[in-house]
């Protein structure tokens, strides 16, 4: 073991004691790299981290300074890497197109959506849920309910205005809701023939 790697009493040095040593020659380092005070603090950073969480990695009584250099260097490189595969977003364009709405949004909407769709008579309803949620067509909705195929189209399109009303929603407004089936009660292009 060389003179470094032992303690005043002789004893070998823990090897994340160690590191503390190379601190001001990493920085040193990282700084002839980056050419930016803070870069190079963060950088020197970043590696002790790394070096602490792989310390079983070093092997005790070779040069602990190659090592935290040799993790400084590659740090840096593959940052540099990364950084010219992203792409710059400096005003929040890309950002705002790739966003996803919370989804709380449409907890609260499918909440009112539910409210509203009970307040609804129960033949509206009925005639909704085959032909909107199911993705029965009219024909067979008005089988299943022993009516009029006009009566079933009816029924769905009085219950879509008064849920529309409930909702205060205009004619041309979409809803925000993520459930598909909710979103086919709505749609008006449900139960097509």
């Amino acid at each position: 073991m060389t003179r470094k790697n032992v303690d005043a009493s002789g004893l070998p040095l823990d090897p994340r004691d160690e590191i503390i040593t190379h601190l001001k020659p990493m920085r040193a380092f990282a700084l002839s790299l980056t050419r930016d005070m803070a870069r190079a603090d963060d950088l020197v950073q970043d590696t002790v981290v790394k070096a602490w969480t792989n310390i079983d990695k070093f092997t005790v009584g070779t040069n602990m300074r190659a090592w935290l250099f040799t993790i400084l260097r590659n740090t840096f490189y593959s940052e540099r890497r990364k950084a010219k595969r992203e792409v710059a977003d400096v005003d929040g364009a890309m950002t705002e197109r790739m966003s996803v709405k919370p989804a709380h949004d449409g907890h609260l909407a499918l909440t009112d959506f539910r409210r509203a769709f009970e307040q609804l008579p129960a033949e509206q309803r009925e005639a909704l849920i085959l032909v909107g949620a199911q993705g029965f067509a009219y024909e067979e909705a008005a089988k299943m309910c022993n009516c009029a195929v006009g009566t079933v189209k009816s029924r769905a399109n009085r219950g879509r205005k008064r849920l529309a009303e409930l909702l205060h929603m205009r004619e041309d407004e979409a809803m925000e809701l993520t459930d598909q089936a909710t979103i086919a009660v709505i749609s008006r292009s449900s139960g097509s023939i």
